[in-house]
């Protein structure tokens, strides 16, 4: 693929798992974006191995392998190569699976009849770095989660600030978004986060985000 105009280098972007008309119509409408699909594979040795060799910005990935399971090879793609986005794409709508899947350190889990318009802006904004997570599997707090939600934040050591800003994250905002709530700069909010992410014990706002929804859940 050339590079486009803006001179932008496109997303590299690894495909692992999906039936043969699954992947021909993933690699119809990826280029239709500044985007290119660099590897396709079918198990966890191919991706883990594959992933390693390319260095894609982002794999995207099916729940259920024929030699295993995705959370597996995600855990295992992250290990070697942290700086890759994994987001997962399934038909498994299901709460333990998603809660791995982003505890295993993925981006971000959508659901198989998500529209391709909003698939190639998950691709990007993963590759950005954002997490993506479904509405209708992760909605917006609601004021009584966000009245339980104050446990957490006790429990948890976080300062009122910190719980503000965690709030943010699980409604999927970006950093941009949060200064912008919060009247903070950028760089203030992501020493927030890092301070978050450490009383959490997570690395990744994906996994802060499932944190917040399973603990306020219980």
């Amino acid at each position: 693929m050339q590079m486009p105009s803006d001179g932008k280098k496109p997303v590299r972007v690894l495909l692992v798992g999906f039936h043969e008309v699954m992947r021909a119509g993933l690699r119809g409408f990826v280029g239709t974006r500044n985007m290119e699909i660099v590897g396709e594979c079918q198990t966890i040795p191919c991706a883990v191995a594959t992933a390693a060799r390319l260095k894609p910005n982002v794999v995207l990935m099916e729940m259920l392998l024929p030699d295993g399971s995705g959370v597996e090879a995600c855990r295992k793609i992250l290990v070697e190569n942290p700086a890759i986005h994994v987001l997962f794409l399934t038909a498994l709508d299901n709460e333990d699976a998603r809660i791995a899947s982003l505890f295993a350190g993925a981006d971000g889990y959508l659901l198989d009849n998500i529209g391709s318009a909003a698939l190639l802006d998950a691709i990007e904004n993963a590759a950005a770095g954002l997490s993506i997570l479904d509405p209708l599997i992760f909605p917006p707090a609601s004021p009584k989660l966000r009245a339980q939600s104050v446990h957490l934040a006790r429990d948890s050591g976080l300062s009122r600030q910190e719980h503000r800003i965690l709030l943010l994250v699980a409604e999927g905002k970006t950093n941009k978004e949060i200064g912008e709530a919060l009247g903070l700069s950028g760089k203030t909010v992501k020493n927030y986060l890092s301070t978050v992410f450490q009383k959490l014990n997570v690395s990744r706002r994906s996994q802060a985000a499932v944190r917040f929804t399973q603990i306020i859940s219980q």
